[in-house]
């Protein structure tokens, strides 16, 4: 079961990824939409298809921080895994409250509201990953071990990205980051644990 909800959650950052590079390399430049417009670099009609196909990659990640909370077995690095989803889950209502506004300049009520709501998913989902990350660091081995407090890492530099033109190349980093940090928890979920235990008892 682990091993599914991780592999649905690499998908989702592996699209997250691509997404983001897409955005940076062909949108931005062809767009005609004023930076100062909620929906840039995407038109007002446009934003809303894009929104509900963000949705859904947030919820492909956010199966994929459950799979994290079920790989970890102590009290903190469980927690740091449902703060890490709870943010997730924030990033997919903003995606939602973002159609509505879609033409709205950022000045306007409505973007500060949801551009606040962007803000606060991000920053629990960097506060979850760094306390899970520390949890993992400590009690994993191997490349794994690293892969929460990294993706934690890129996600406070996500914090002040948010608000730059560099929006979308920091989101296809953090898609590379949860793609390393999901098959972290899937090749460690799938070591035989009990081998050690069963090769000792044989030697003894």
């Amino acid at each position: 079961m682990n091993r599914s909800l991780s592999g649905i959650g690499l998908i989702g950052a592996a699209v997250t990824t691509l997404t983001g590079i897409a955005v940076e390399a062909f949108v931005k430049p062809a767009s005609t939409i004023s930076d100062q417009q909620w929906s840039y670099p995407w038109s007002a009609g446009a934003l809303v298809p894009v929104s509900v196909a963000y949705a859904v990659l947030h919820l492909l990640v956010f199966l994929g921080m459950v799979a994290l909370f079920r790989a970890l077995t102590s009290r903190g690095g469980r927690i740091g895994a449902a703060i890490a989803g709870a943010g997730t889950l924030v990033l997919l209502i903003a995606e939602l409250l973002s159609m509505p506004i879609a033409d709205r300049r950022l000045t306007d009520t409505g973007p500060k509201v949801v551009g606040a709501l962007f803000g606060a998913g991000v920053a629990l989902t960097a506060i979850g990953l760094l306390v899970a990350g520390v949890v993992v660091l400590r009690s994993w081995t191997g490349w794994q071990r690293y892969a929460a407090i990294v993706a934690g890492g890129w996600a406070v530099v996500m914090i002040g990205l948010s608000t730059t033109s560099a929006l979308p190349l920091g989101v296809a980093i953090y898609g590379v980051a949860l793609c390393v940090l999901f098959a972290a928890v899937r090749t460690h979920d799938s070591r035989p644990a009990t081998e050690p235990r069963i090769r000792t008892r044989v030697e003894s």
